[in-house]
């Protein structure tokens, strides 16, 4: 295959189940607030003291600084918006609303540090426990990530859903950019742990993209910070699964296949941050203090259902 060696079905099926786990667990961390203390508070700090020091140890593909980094970033994330989103004065706080841009840019930096580093390394062989192919995709899916940071907008108008899941809601963040996103995060992991990219990559960013289209529209930041700390947590505790389980996809490390996925992340990040700047320019709108795109019916129909 192009991006992947052969994918039996048990595989497949594997992946259908990772998929599933995750969008569920979302889900009851969303709906419940003393499921996201248990999962996101009691849980790390277990796995913080008896199984990530031997699971993943400097021997392991998921213990280098980017994985434990993480991890821990991933669950701040959740912690943080659980905090806006049950603490009701911080919702109206412009400070404590620039916390979810300001998580979210900074792990888009990490990706893009990282995909720098591996470009430099002039790898092509195993690097960190991971199979790695250095290259001007590297680079190239690095600036596509500096784009996709650069146009995070809207922040400002982050409000908390009336029922009773009390959803963090960002009406400015709409699909295309969720899409950009998609395929700037499934390159930079298939450029620096293609191995993990089966499930890290596809199932991980479908299983917070088809709850933010289909679920709960508008809140794709608290569904990535949900899906991702959960799988962060799975694979620092199981990282046999993705490298060496009968369930583990290798991809090609085909420099066709990098090339391409990282082409694709650059160009459609390019293209949303020209439409950016045209809605900026057009709508003569500060892109630091205004939402962008409250003319699309993407952003009217999201905010329509939570205020």
């Amino acid at each position: 295959m192009f991006l992947f060696e052969s994918i039996p079905w048990y595989s497949w099926l594997a992946w259908l189940g990772v998929l599933l786990a995750l969008i569920i667990g979302n889900e009851i961390t969303r709906r419940w607030k003393w499921a996201g203390l248990a999962i996101f508070v009691a849980l790390p700090i277990l796995l913080t003291i008896f199984v990530w020091p031997t699971t993943a140890g400097p021997d392991s593909s998921t213990g280098t600084w980017f994985h434990w980094v993480k991890v821990y970033s991933a669950l701040a994330g959740c912690l943080g918006f659980m905090a806006l989103r049950y603490i009701p004065r911080l919702s109206t706080n412009t400070w404590a609303l620039a916390f979810p841009p300001a998580i979210l840019a900074i792990n888009i930096l990490e990706a893009c540090i990282r995909d720098f580093e591996v470009g430099a390394m002039g790898a092509n062989g195993m690097v960190d426990g991971v199979f790695m192919v250095s290259g001007p995709w590297n680079y190239m899916n690095g600036i596509a990530g500096l784009l996709n940071l650069l146009t995070i907008c809207g922040w400002t108008g982050i409000i908390i859903s009336k029922d009773s899941a009390k959803t963090m809601v960002w009406p400015d963040m709409v699909w295309f950019w969720i899409i950009a996103y998609d395929l700037w995060n499934f390159a930079y992991v298939y450029n620096c742990v293609g191995d993990h990219s089966f499930y890290a990559g596809a199932a991980l960013l479908i299983s917070c993209t088809i709850p933010a289209f289909f679920l709960k529209k508008g809140a794709w930041l608290q569904h990535r910070a949900h899906t991702l700390a959960l799988w962060m947590m799975f694979t620092m505790a199981v990282p046999s699964f993705v490298t060496d389980s009968r369930f583990a996809v290798d991809a090609s490390h085909d420099p066709t296949a990098l090339f391409v996925v990282s082409a694709i992340a650059l160009a459609s990040n390019v293209a949303v941050a020209i439409y950016q700047i045209r809605a900026i320019v057009v709508g003569r709108k500060n892109p630091l203090r205004d939402e962008l795109y409250t003319d699309l019916e993407a952003y009217r129909s999201v905010r329509a259902a939570n205020v």
